[in-house]
């Protein structure tokens, strides 16, 4: 259980610090830096949850989809707390810390905080963060970890 709760406090102080960096010393009054032909560093505020979806409902809102995510991560740590597996631990930890970091920005801010920008031309991914990083790459681990197993058994039969 501590292997997650410190990858968890470990995403959630990379991601604030990371997050005050960009808008502080790198953009500071500018709307966006472009980096490259395919990467840049912008000011995004999003009120919703991924790719904006929800992005409508102001304060409300923020306080809605905080305490999803606060409730969320109550569960997770159900898990955590049984979960054996090391990867699953970490897994579970860059999902947790990631949520609350996004839940600390909607409470600071009443939105989260996105820089990162990766586009192809002129079509854009949305922007993200640190944060949302973590969550996916968390989530994609257990989720490997499910099909790996459910692979194995196969094999076993």
């Amino acid at each position: 259980m501590i292997l997650g709760l410190v990858c968890a406090f470990a995403v959630i102080i990379i991601d604030q610090l990371s997050k005050y960096a960009v808008l502080h010393w790198w953009l500071g009054e500018l709307i966006g830096i472009r980096i490259n032909d395919f990467f840049n560093i912008v000011r995004a505020w999003n009120t919703g949850v991924s790719f904006s979806m929800f992005n409508n409902y102001g304060k409300l809102g923020a306080y809605i989809l905080s305490l999803a995510a606060i409730v969320i991560v109550i569960m997770l740590l159900y898990w955590l707390k049984s979960e054996k597996n090391r990867l699953s631990q970490v897994a579970l930890g860059l999902i947790m810390g990631g949520a609350l970091g996004n839940v600390i920005d909607r409470l600071r801010f009443g939105a989260v905080f996105d820089f990162l920008d990766f586009h192809i031309e002129t079509s854009h991914w949305p922007a993200f963060n640190v944060a949302d990083s973590c969550i996916c790459i968390g989530a994609a681990i257990i989720i490997a970890q499910a099909v790996w197993v459910q692979i194995n058994k196969s094999k076993e039969k």
